[in-house]
């Protein structure tokens, strides 16, 4: 920061609280959150490229720490490929209340918000340009009624575009959890993560690599179908612990598209949820 050009001559000892000190801090891009809603915590989920697996650790995430007994939420930032309503089996639309538009509850009360559950058609194409998408955004942060949630996680769309960019800056991020997968680019993708991670200082809770290996429900032994990743190396780079590995699961998958993911049995996302 540069020294206060006012320092001396305006007589006083402490720059706290000076008008022209407070021109030299940053400015607070947070937006307003919905005036009745109290979320405590919110953790983004990313990735640097798609088809990793975000929407998967985001539900997963959610799942896991409502088992512990937490209101949790989940809010769908990737405008133009929502899935989340799907892995949960939800249908819109969502309805108008008091205090802004009700996110729709999954059968264990995770909140959702997805504009998936605002079309008429799921189906229907998100044909919009960048700066509408964001301030889809940063609506379903203002103006859905969350009410009280101890963690909302936001599955972000991949890479370091506008709405990653609007979600580091608007909301009130406590960390992101970085989400990739065993093949030669994980070493740019965790990389990419980061570094915008350091430049929006967010701290990074950790890395879960998904698809890691096939385990035979016969012999039991692991296949590693994309090659074993050197994803502690990569991580050990960064000072950030692979917290997770998630296995290639067929039941899993079927459980997804059946819209069942609270019916996974155990907690595949465990050692992550006892961290945050």
């Amino acid at each position: 920061m540069s020294e206060c050009s006012s320092k001396s001559t305006c007589g006083k000892s402490s720059c706290e609280g000076c008008s022209q000190n407070r021109a030299n801090q940053p400015a607070d891009l947070h937006e307003a959150g919905n005036p009745a809603s109290n979320v405590k915590k919110v953790i983004g989920v990313v990735s640097g490229k798609g088809g990793v697996g975000k929407s998967l650790v985001t539900s997963l995430m959610a799942v896991a720490m409502r088992r512990k007994g937490y209101s949790t939420a989940i809010l769908d930032a990737d405008i133009t490929g929502p899935s989340i309503p799907k892995a949960f089996g939800l249908k819109g639309p969502a309805m108008q209340g008091e205090n802004g538009i009700l996110p729709i509850e999954s059968e264990d009360g995770i909140r959702v918000m997805s504009l998936n559950l605002l079309l008429e058609d799921e189906t229907d194409p998100v044909v919009w340009r960048g700066p509408v998408i964001s301030g889809t955004v940063k609506q379903f942060w203002s103006d859905i009624y969350w009410g009280d949630v101890d963690y909302m996680f936001v599955d972000m769309p991949p890479g370091t575009g506008d709405v990653a960019l609007t979600v580091f800056q608007s909301l009130p991020l406590e960390g992101i959890i970085i989400v990739t997968s065993p093949q030669d680019l994980v070493s740019m993708i965790v990389t990419k993560a980061v570094k915008m991670a350091e430049l929006m200082k967010v701290p990074v809770l950790g890395i879960v690599e998904n698809m890691s290996y096939f385990q035979c429900p016969d012999c039991g032994k692991k296949h590693y179908i994309f090659g074993q990743s050197n994803i502690e190396e990569v991580a050990a780079e960064h000072g950030i612990s692979v917290i997770e590995r998630l296995p290639m699961d067929p039941t899993v998958a079927a459980l997804v598209d059946l819209g069942r993911i609270e019916q996974i049995q155990g907690d595949p996302l465990e050692v992550l949820a006892s961290k945050i």
